[in-house]
């Protein structure tokens, strides 16, 4: 099993066309958004909780988050 994320649907339900848009919208690289959302890699906790929070997402990490 692997732990991945949503992150490409949720930018396109939220009207972001452009990883680099959402990517500033969330506080990261274009390059490391880019990894996240083709799951080659996950964020940290720490990252996962400032994305989450409400300044961002306003989101339960186990809505974002999913064992494949």
């Amino acid at each position: 099993m692997k732990v991945k994320n949503k992150f490409l649907e949720i930018r396109l339900q939220m009207g972001y066309k452009f990883q680099k848009d959402f990517a500033e919208f969330l506080g990261l690289s274009q390059y490391q958004y880019n990894r996240y959302e083709r799951n080659e890699r996950q964020p940290s906790l720490e990252v996962t909780l400032d994305i989450c929070g409400t300044n961002k997402l306003n989101m339960d990490p186990r809505d974002i988050f999913y064992l494949d």
